[in-house]
């Protein structure tokens, strides 16, 4: 992976250019196994080498541990400290929608192209960028990144990512103003800056939300059941959630509002800061997203 990043392979060239040689040294042989004698299947070897790829890019694009799951983190260093899913997940979709001729992305044309049609012949382009719709990979791109890494997809559908038809769209940061700030999105910036100076901000985002406890009837008693997210996740805000909420009130003009939020992060610790720049780094150049990181990132306090 190095050697191919210094010669400016990127993204999703550089996965498949690293799938190629692993995939020689596999058919060398005429079996394959484990330090326990147990065969390993050519779809389980390719499964590892998106894991380590997947591991590897997380690594250098938001740090050392980044690429862990939850469970091994938490082995690691008892706390399970560090970025959350949808972090991770939404790195690792920048990441791999990369360009090999554009360094960061695709420039321009990524910033403002329409997402196209995918028929079946189109199927084997892993990547539609588009502005306004968001950016796209192909499902099943998205699944071989996520699944050995334990980030779960459809715990974060509907919040960061919406998939359809075999594409799965990264939600655009405006798209997600409703959902973080309630029903009139950055508007309410004022009366959200005057509850955060008394309360936690943890608390501030998703002011829509209500916590709904369906009744389920058994044979003897009546039990409720939770239903916060898909997988059993607590809807509360996460480090991604602050960073496109400090975007949107920058896009809104709510200087006073921004100002309080990254004081909070500031003080709650390096890990906002360190998801802002390294999103700053993956999003296209030229992209609405990159202007409002980079514009958001000229408040923070030197």
């Amino acid at each position: 992976m190095n050697r191919l990043q210094s010669e400016g392979i990127r993204g999703a060239d550089l996965v498949f250019a690293c799938i190629g040689p692993a995939l020689e040294i596999f058919s060398r042989y005429s079996k394959v196994e484990t330090a326990e004698g147990r065969e390993v299947t050519l779809a389980e070897y390719l499964e590892k080498i998106w894991e380590v790829v997947g591991r590897s890019a997380l690594e250098q694009v938001l740090g050392s541990g980044q690429g862990q799951s939850e469970k091994v983190k938490d082995k690691m260093d008892g706390a399970g400290q560090g970025l959350e899913e949808d972090a991770r997940l939404t790195a690792l979709f920048l990441w791999t929608i990369q360009s090999t001729n554009g360094g960061n992305g695709a420039g321009e044309e990524a910033a403002g192209g329409e997402d196209e049609e995918i028929d079946d012949e189109e199927e084997e382009e892993t990547a539609t960028k588009g502005k306004a719709n968001g950016y796209t990979l192909i499902f099943d791109v998205v699944r071989r990144f996520a699944q050995p890494l334990g980030i779960s997809l459809p715990a974060w559908e509907g919040r960061i990512i919406k998939t359809e038809k075999g594409i799965v769209r990264l939600l655009p940061v405006m798209d997600r103003a409703k959902q973080l700030f309630g029903e009139e999105g950055t508007r309410q910036a004022t009366k959200w800056t005057e509850r955060t100076q008394k309360e936690n901000p943890q608390l501030m985002l998703f002011p829509d939300e209500k916590e709904k406890m369906p009744k389920t009837r058994g044979r003897r008693k009546v039990t409720t059941v939770p239903t916060d997210q898909p997988g059993g996740m607590k809807r509360e805000a996460t480090t991604l959630d602050r960073v496109h909420a400090a975007m949107l009130l920058q896009a809104g003009g709510q200087a006073n509002a921004l100002r309080m939020l990254i004081k909070s992060e500031l003080e709650r610790g390096p890990e906002f800061l360190r998801l802002a720049n390294a999103l700053s780094a993956l999003y296209p150049t030229g992209s609405e997203e990159k202007r409002l990181l980079d514009a958001m990132l000229l408040a923070v306090p030197r």
